[in-house]
């Protein structure tokens, strides 16, 4: 096998998005952009789709009202949509709660499996366990990384030069791809996206198959120091796994919380705009020209915007947690993208 080929073999990009066939415009947009900025622009899409639609209509939006109540019934379906958002919001709120609620006995289960796992931790890290998610993943990539090098020193001095040379590119790529977790780490908060996309980025799953692809390859030829070396490296990044995956969780049970809260907070503005385009707005209740268009089709155009805008909430955060939910689908050495 030639130098290219093994590199190709251990070699991994050290971000989510260079791993997946995504095209990279639209990778920012379901997971890195700002929430809210996404719920704007897409309300100007709303907006100006029915600026242009009026536009383009050869009737008068003025004279379309005139003689039929359909801009009324539209903003009456609108009403009954956003009060049924709610509905969604309080499902949305049991689905986390429901996490939550159990006995006595339940939550002393919870805690002794997770004071368990801390153990463990704890022995690996030779220290107290980090309680922050963001420096316990940090944690958790340094001590891959350690016994990485603590890998390729017990190699060092082996006469199969295949096998230095892979272990080489194998901790050579996994010091990549946590140095770019670091950089991604550094000043994060829990809540924010900036904790899950190192953890999304940070392919362990990759490093479990290669290290124990390296074990089994040249298991008869590795000395008890060497066998040592790669369990515990297989050991680090194992780890990982099922910690990504409860920050995980944790990180969509505070999404929806804070998806369920912005929707209620959309849902009272759009409610008063929808109600008051039924009762109190007809033909010629706005009248005049801005910039050249009627006046009533500016209204009735923001009006909807502003209406719909629980259901951009709802798309806006769905969209990110639809996208982390499809690409942290398995817990360990098996490899979607």
């Amino acid at each position: 096998m030639s130098d290219t080929e093994r590199k190709t073999d251990f070699s991994t990009a050290d971000r989510l998005r260079r791993r997946t066939e995504m095209n990279a415009s639209l990778f920012w947009l379901l997971l890195s952009a700002n929430r809210w900025v996404i719920v704007i622009a897409l309300a100007l899409v709303v907006f100006g789709s029915f600026m242009l639609f009026g536009v383009l209509k050869p009737v008068l939006l003025r004279s379309v009202m005139e003689t039929s109540d359909m801009v009324e019934t539209v903003f009456s379906g609108l009403v009954g949509a956003i009060i049924t958002s709610t509905t969604l919001v309080v499902s949305i709120n049991q689905l986390v709660l429901s996490q939550e609620i159990g006995s006595l006995g339940t939550q002393r289960s919870r805690m002794d499996t997770t004071m368990d796992f801390y153990h463990n931790t704890d022995e690996m890290f030779g220290e107290i366990t980090p309680a922050s998610p963001a420096v316990f993943l940090r944690r958790l990539i340094e001590t891959s990384e350690e016994r990485a090098h603590a890998l390729r020193d017990a190699v060092a001095d082996s006469s199969n030069s295949e096998l230095k040379s892979e272990v080489d590119l194998y901790v050579e790529d996994l010091e990549g791809n946590a140095q770019t977790a670091y950089d991604e780490l550094e000043g994060s908060d829990f809540g924010s996206f900036d904790v899950i996309s190192p953890a999304l980025d940070f392919n362990y799953a990759r490093k479990m198959y290669d290290i124990r692809r390296l074990g089994d390859k040249f298991g008869d030829e590795l000395t008890n120091a060497q066998r040592t070396a790669v369990r515990e490296m297989l050991e680090a990044v194992t780890m990982f796994g099922p910690v990504r995956e409860y920050i995980k969780v944790l990180y969509i049970q505070w999404s929806l919380v804070k998806l369920s809260r912005a929707i209620l907070y959309a849902s009272i503005p759009a409610l008063i705009v929808a109600g008051g385009m039924v009762v109190f707005v007809d033909q010629g209740t706005f009248t005049g020209a801005i910039l050249g268009f009627d006046t009533m089709l500016w209204v009735v155009s923001a009006a909807f915007a502003l209406s719909v805008t629980p259901f951009l909430v709802f798309t806006a955060y769905v969209l990110r947690l639809a996208t982390i939910a499809k690409q942290t689908l398995t817990v360990g050495p098996l490899i979607l993208s």
